[in-house]
């Protein structure tokens, strides 16, 4: 019998390095000139993994929102994870708006993985949507690899990961 070698795609953030970038945005934040005597913050909640900005009006929203995108670039998290919620009044006349990180494929990305592998007929490769991932197996290295460079070529709306490579 043939052996088989798989991988997984998925995706997410690193949450120690989420940690890390908004505290660093926040430091700056706290030492800027512009935002001096104003109300502004970013909020960490990692169990429902999502950021909560705060700032007096939309235009120092951005401004934070800038400030945030820079530190999370330089501790390499990937911006496309990060998804902007609507902008809501909050109490003393400030604004607030969520950003919730991507943690795993949604049930709606992982079939659309799995449908454009499909429509690219790689022969020998098959896709199996195993909870917040998509196994990908195949008994031919090279066709993994050609799966792998397909996937990467495609835009799903996040930062895709592959890992837990297996031979068996």
């Amino acid at each position: 019998m043939a052996s088989t070698s798989s991988f997984d795609v998925t995706t997410g953030v690193d949450m120690m390095e989420v940690n890390n970038a908004v505290d660093q945005a926040t430091k700056e934040l706290t030492q800027r000139y512009d935002f001096k005597g104003l109300i502004v913050g970013i909020e960490l909640n990692e169990k429902e993994k999502k950021i909560i900005l705060t700032a007096p009006d939309e235009y120092k929203l951005t401004a934070v929102w800038d400030v945030l995108q820079s530190k999370m670039v330089k501790r390499k998290v990937p911006l496309a994870n990060m998804k902007l919620g609507t902008i809501e009044s909050a109490a003393s006349s400030t604004v607030r708006q969520p950003v919730e990180l991507q943690q795993g494929l949604t049930s709606d990305m992982a079939r659309e993985v799995v449908k454009y592998l499909k429509e690219h007929k790689l022969k020998k490769v098959q896709s199996s949507i195993q909870g917040d991932s998509v196994r990908i197996s195949s008994p031919d290295k090279d066709s993994l690899q050609e799966a792998i460079a397909l996937l990467r070529q495609h835009d799903f709306g996040c930062e895709l990961k592959f890992e837990n490579f297996r031979s068996n």
